[in-house]
């Protein structure tokens, strides 16, 4: 019984997901917009709940990232976050499936987001590391693929020639324990 709203910077994405809902058929419950995550098209306290996935490792500016959800966010909104996160100065090896080199990543270690989170007005309820949850989700992803092939659809479909090595990458990186 929920509505969702959906934001992406790149207008070819926002096509994709939009076409994909309806192929769904959860285009009346669900929108997507073209949008930066530092000025949402939303008036403030308009969200009952809000979430990043995948996203903060993108977006430098995590400070004005927490500020702009907590601001469309309802007083008691809740937020999750569910992001890469760095736990060493290890230099991670690029491409990264968010980044293709280093110039372009903004990691951060838990307590950088934990900062930004609480400076924006949030109240951490809980943090989970998921980092096992991942390697166990990629081995079974290589697992299906090595037995079924390639989906017709999927993520190296986004991360072009060089997915699997983006892929190599962040999974090295993980089990390394340099990102969690």
């Amino acid at each position: 019984g929920c509505t969702v709203a959906g934001m992406e910077l790149t207008e070819d994405y926002v096509t994709v997901a939009t076409a994909l809902t309806k192929r769904c058929g959860l285009d009346d419950r669900v929108t997507f917009t073209k949008a930066s995550a530092l000025a949402l098209p939303f008036p403030s306290s308009h969200f009952d709940a809000a979430t990043l996935i995948h996203v903060g490792m993108n977006v430098p500016n995590k400070t004005a990232l927490f500020s702009e959800i907590r601001r469309v966010l309802k007083p008691g909104g809740r937020f999750g976050v569910y992001d890469v996160m760095r736990l060493d100065n290890v230099e991670l090896p690029f491409p990264m499936p968010w980044a293709q080199t280093s110039v372009t990543s903004h990691v951060e270690r838990p307590d950088t987001y934990r900062n930004a989170l609480e400076g924006a007005g949030f109240i951490i309820a809980a943090a989970h590391d998921r980092s096992a949850l991942a390697l166990d989700l990629a081995k079974a992803m290589r697992e299906k693929v090595a037995k079924e092939g390639a989906p017709p659809l999927g993520l190296h479909l986004l991360m072009g020639p060089a997915g699997g090595q983006r892929m190599e990458n962040v999974l090295g990186a993980l089990q390394k324990g340099h990102i969690a």
